[in-house]
């Protein structure tokens, strides 16, 4: 087999396996609910409120 034969091989498995990845993230992130969501960034920006802008509290 050439060198750009495995290039090209090992190209197209890199694009699947990062396709994957991206696939499982988003089933991740669309199996919250709503109020789910809406928790979450008020917890977030709690969080954040206790800071001036600058990181320091």
């Amino acid at each position: 087999m050439r060198w750009w034969k495995v290039v090209g091989l090992a190209g197209a498995a890199g694009v699947a396996a990062t396709g994957v990845v991206i696939v499982r993230s988003e089933r991740k992130r669309r199996a919250y609910t709503p109020d789910q969501v809406r928790d979450r960034l008020h917890a977030r920006l709690g969080d954040q409120s206790g800071t001036n802008g600058d990181g320091k509290h």
